[in-house]
């Protein structure tokens, strides 16, 4: 590994090989931290992204970083990084989302209760590209995919807790996380974990792996690699609503207000055969609530070479594969969808020809993840460092549904469709440079400065035709059988051929229409199909000295301009003073800017959603699309933000802690505006307005949607929370503890685009306190470690209007794990997650249709969990 000779003075103590980040320079901390431990085991831990430049220990940084090491991770009892982080950063949540297009594959986080394309994610202090998928509700979230990153390829993780807009650019208004990938040049390491759900489904496997090689005698190869295998987990009962029900013990069995018993080819005995096959996923319900089944291949590898003493080159890169597939809501005799269609010689055809029992949609994604940085670092002449990168990044999803049908082609529908795919590509090009200034201060300044310039793209491609194309049936009477209520002449011919079609009666078939495209997930047509791109530079330069021996500040500013939002200037101020030898203060105030990515401008989508309590087809469309127009939709805005914050950190003996209190205020926040009713009934107002909308806008099929909505920079939220963390060591046993508080509130008037219902949401449906407190001891080769998961209470609106309260109590979750050394290569780890089986509260009415547990509850409700690992390293 690199060493720099040269630095030599007070400041730069701590500072080794230089590692530049995606537009701003970081350090890489590796070896100097290795040596001095060697020397002094007391050593502090170092970290990379509390400040730029030199780094610093975590308790003179000048702002909150979690550290965690490699055996932190291994700790945890989950394989996906998602959930490994979810358990040690209480701030950090993961939400599942089980009916929900591609959120049910990559599901959305938050940091500080800020959604994840808020928080800006570096592999080796370098900017990681986002995932293709943009969530369709909400925050509109289009970050990256945190889950390809195998843990196995990870020697630790850095959270940076505080807006770090102007250091580390655009999407760093909640923090940074840092993943620094494995750097060994010899060894490895095996992993074998496998486990279930108490409920005896949800079977995972994953095998994880690690090894490195020499490159000459000056570099490294480190490659990493996890194969995994999940399986489904149904956490439902059977579907039985007002409107229809298939729940054989309840004596509304195969009746509702919806349920249509008259449809062509329906008879009880051949539904009740049919529902055994209308849900593909096997489990005993028409409508499965739980994880999805998934599987993945991934591969990192990280790479290093030295040319000289003040010069090495680096590079790294990943792939993944993953497919996952899940269930969308079931479609049931009379739900619009199923309805009695006249052919074309006047004879009667329905869905149940093909489905039988009713059907559920089931929704594939092939999702598909390339990255590949590489770069040289080093110092010139002068002892100004420099480090110049490119990388480029590609995230793919092919969507695939089965189980269903393009209602509009009526008996032509095939079952299987390829609704298309989506693509985010990232090219980046960054100069990061340090150098140390003598301006006649107690210490030197250090420098930090450098430009970046990124291009991104975002492509919705094409569907196969059948997945978007209008048939015969998206429009009433289409072959022209009646006229102001008689039959044409075509009408009489088919009659005279034996058919039923009564024009004079309203509710005949021939007058039904019903949805466009693969029904549960339209496929993109070619009006919105086609690539959205955009181009940013950057530059920023930062200063941080040690005023005092007492007293650290770093100040940064940093120019960014977008072609497609123009520019902006933030800066950031940052301190650390001593106010004792075991106590320290610290704070910032600093500006952020998050320019909407070009996915979250160009998607569309029409999926089954709840808007008031019952399945509804509900169209997504982009703000500046002839719909948003139509609408009254507004060309988005970036985001801005003003983040402060103010903490304490203390060493006391065996004691170490910190406290941080935190206020982030977001204008223009970037959301999904409540979906807005859809109808044909000229008497229903507004709705009638927003159908007549779709049809000055082209929309096919605008008759089968009952909502629409569309992104908009709808309000301003201010976040205000607490973070508190503390270490204590005693003998053999280590306990640690950290909570969160976090609270967000609207701090503008959002009733033009948030409904009652929602605006309640944002602001209590998460719980506002979250805290993991764990201790582990070590008894020779066995150690065992505990761990309490603590969630309190929160609240969900059930209406629209917000009269329908449900208040969660608060939860604890524990895990055990208990870890034997077999030998000094060797270990067997058994365990338990949620040990007592611990469950929320089940939902009051905000879910239909066999969910038992509000489904995008924070607080998991899989239920208990027991695992089994075996650990080998070399």
């Amino acid at each position: 590994m690199l060493k720099l000779h040269t630095l030599s003075r007070s400041i730069r103590r701590n500072l080794p090989v230089i590692a530049a980040s995606t537009g701003l320079l970081i350090t890489s901390p590796t070896i100097l931290a290795q040596e001095e431990a060697a020397d002094d085991a007391s050593t502090e831990q170092i970290v990379i992204t509390g400040s730029r430049g030199a780094p610093r220990s975590v308790a003179d940084s000048p702002v909150p970083v979690d550290v965690f090491s490699e055996d932190d991770l291994v700790a945890v009892p989950f394989t996906d990084t998602n959930d490994i982080l979810k358990t040690l950063v209480p701030s950090y949540s993961l939400g599942r989302q089980p009916i929900s297009d591609g959120a049910s594959f990559i599901r959305p986080a938050t940091l500080r209760g800020m959604p994840t394309d808020k928080t800006l994610v570096l592999i080796n202090s370098k900017r990681r590209h986002k995932s293709a998928l943009v969530q369709i509700g909400g925050s509109g979230t289009q970050g990256p995919d945190i889950a390809t990153i195998p843990s196995s390829a990870l020697k630790g993780v850095e959270v940076l807790r505080d807006g770090a807009a102007a250091q580390y650019g655009s999407d760093a208004i909640a923090g940074v996380i840092n993943f620094q990938l494995k750097d060994n040049s010899e060894g490895g390491s095996l992993s074998l974990d496998m486990g279930q759900f108490y409920e005896g489904d949800g079977e995972q496997f994953t095998v994880t792996g690690n090894i490195g090689f020499a490159l000459g005698d000056k570099g490294f190869v480190s490659v990493s690699g996890e194969i995994s295998d999940q399986s489904s987990t149904s956490r439902s009962e059977q579907y039985c609503e007002s409107w229809a029900c298939v729940d054989s013990t309840s004596e509304d069995f195969l009746s509702g207000s919806g349920f249509d018993t008259s449809l062509s080819g329906y008879t009880e005995e051949s539904f009740i055969a049919g529902l055994g096959d209308a849900n593909l996923g096997g489990e005993n319900v028409v409508q499965p609530w739980g994880q999805p089944n998934a599987s993945a291949q991934r591969l990192f590898v990280n790479a290093g070479y030295e040319i000289n003493d003040t010069t090495r080159l680096y590079a790294f890169g990943n792939y993944s594969a993953s497919e996952s597939d899940g269930s969308f809501y079931y479609r049931y005799p009379g739900n619009g969808t199923i309805e009695n269609l006249r052919n074309e010689d006047g004879s009667l055809y329905s869905p149940l020809e093909k489905f039988p029992g009713g059907f559920t949609p089931r929704f594939f994604g092939d999702i598909t993840d390339i990255s590949i940085v590489g770069g040289i670092e080093g110092e010139f002449a002068n002892e100004m460092t420099y480090d110049f990168s490119g990388r480029f990044g590609s995230n793919k999803i092919e969507y695939t549904l089965k189980n269903t049908i393009n209602p509009s082609l009526g008996e032509d529908s095939p079952t299987s469709f390829r609704p298309g795919d989506l693509i985010n590509e990232e090219l980046q090009l960054t100069a990061d440079f340090t150098q140390f200034v003598d301006l006649g201060m107690a210490n030197e300044v250090l420098f930090a400065f450098g430009a970046s310039y990124m291009e991104e793209s975002y492509e919705l491609v094409e569907g196969d035709e059948a997945s978007y194309i209008a048939g015969d049936f998206a429009t009433s009477d289409p072959y022209g059988f009646c006229a102001d209520g008689a039959e044409t002449a075509a009408g009489l011919a088919v009659i005279a051929t034996g058919s039923t079609l009564d024009c004079s009666n309203p509710d005949d078939a021939v007058y039904n229409v019903v949805g466009v495209g693969s029904n549960g997930f339209p496929g993109y047509s070619p009006e919105y199909s086609g690539t959205y791109e955009r181009d940013s530079f950057g530059v920023y330069v930062d200063a941080s000295t040690d005023i005092s021996d007492a007293f650290f500040l770093q100040t940064a500013l940093r120019y960014e301009d977008y072609s497609d939002f123009g520019s902006e200037l933030v800066g950031k101020v940052a301190f650390k003073y001593t106010l004792t030898d075991e106590i320290n203060m610290r704070g910032s105030a600093g500006t952020g800017f998050r320019a909407p990515t070009p996915g979250q401008q160009g998607t569309t989508n029409v999926s089954t959603r709840l808007p008031n309590g019952l399945p509804v087809a509900t169209g997504l469309f982009p703000a500046l699309s002839d719909v948003g127009q139509a609408l009254g939709a507004e060309a988005l805005r970036p985001e801005t933000s003003v983040n402060y914050s103010l903490g304490f950190s203390g060493s006391f003996d065996s004691l170490t802690t910190t406290i941080d209190f935190y206020r982030i205020a977001v204008d223009d926040r970037f959301y999904a505006v409540s979906t807005l009713d859809v109808s044909t009934d000229e008497t229903s107002g507004d709705a009638y307005e927003n159908y007549l909308a779709l049809v000055s806008a082209g929309v096919e099929g605008a008759e089968s949607i009952g909502g629409v909505n569309y992104f908009q920079n709808a309000f301003d939220t201010i976040t205000t929370g607490v973070d508190i963390v503390a270490t204590y060591t005693m003998d053999d046993t280590v306990f640690t503890g950290s909570i969160n508080y976090n609270k967000t509130e609207i701090d503008s008037d959002a009733s033009e685009f948030l409904n009652n219902e929602n605006q309640f949401d944002l602001e209590n449906n998460a719980p506002v306190f979250k805290g993991v407190v764990s201790a582990k001891h070590d008894f020779d080769a066995l150690s065992v470690l505990v761990r309490a998961n603590l969630y309190g209470s929160y609240e969900n609106a059930i209406d629209s209007d917000a009269t329908n309260i449900q208040e969660y109590d608060p939860t604890v979750f524990f895990d055990v794990e208990l870890t034997y050394s077999i030998s000094d290569s060797l270990t067997l780890a058994a365990g338990a997650r949620n040990l007592f089986d611990t469950y929320p509260d089940e939902d009051e009415g905000d879910e239909c249709c066999g969910a038992v547990y509000w489904s995008s509850n924070a607080v998991d409700w899989q239920g208990g969990y027991y695992y089994a690992r075996l650990n080998y390293t070399w």
